[in-house]
């Protein structure tokens, strides 16, 4: 095995230059460095021992503004989630604002995967469990309840829960998500606030499913 001593190899004629051959592996050693300052193109290859990392594009905050009232015994939706940056306590969201709410059916105006966070402050009047949902459906009708969560209260007295998941949306007109909550014994409500996120949405695009 020879050493090549060269500081900078460009190809003989065109653009493109080609080290070794197929089956080959080249190694940087331990304690050397490879800078790269272009693109790394792995479409026709493997680019392996690499740090992953995810950047969302955007970050998107929907909130509950005032309180919503659940009664006993009913499964209700919680359907008022708005803007939920509040600017001049340094809330902001970033980026493209993909999702929307329509009375309680959250959409996206673009495909991708999304993480989505739920987070619900709320009371009860009295001792009750509470079942709480997030829903999804792939035909913009039919849901069914992708995540969920069980608690209980004694006596009256506040609670709060949280959930998150990935959803991989690739029909924005088909696929949407609900969030739901049912108290059997006794009813209570869902806090909100216009001046601090109480129960809110976090709603940030990882990427393209294409």
């Amino acid at each position: 095995m020879g050493t090549l001593f060269v500081d900078k190899l460009d190809p003989q004629s065109g653009t493109s230059l080609e080290l070794g051959s197929s089956g080959d592996t080249m190694t940087v050693p331990s304690g050397a460095t490879l800078s790269i300052a272009g693109t790394i193109n792995a479409s026709s290859g493997t680019a392996t021992g690499f740090a992953s990392a995810v950047t969302p594009d955007n970050l998107q905050y929907l909130s509950l503004s005032g309180n919503q009232t659940i009664s006993a015994n009913t499964m209700t939706t919680i359907t008022g989630w708005s803007n939920g940056q509040i600017a001049d306590r340094l809330l902001i969201n970033y980026g493209t604002q993909y999702a929307t709410n329509s009375s309680g059916i959250i959409s996206f105006s673009t495909e991708g995967y999304y993480h989505v966070v739920l987070r619900v402050s709320g009371s009860t009047t009295g001792s009750s469990n509470i079942n709480a949902y997030i829903n999804s459906t792939t035909n913009n009708s039919s849901y069914a309840d992708a995540i969920d969560v069980n608690l209980a209260t004694f006596g009256s007295g506040g609670f709060n829960y949280y959930m998150d998941g990935i959803f991989k949306i690739t029909d924005t007109s088909n696929h949407k998500l609900q969030m739901q909550i049912y108290m059997p014994t006794n009813g209570g409500e869902v806090a909100g606030n216009s001046t601090r996120l109480r129960s809110f949405i976090r709603i940030a695009r990882l990427g393209t499913t294409s």
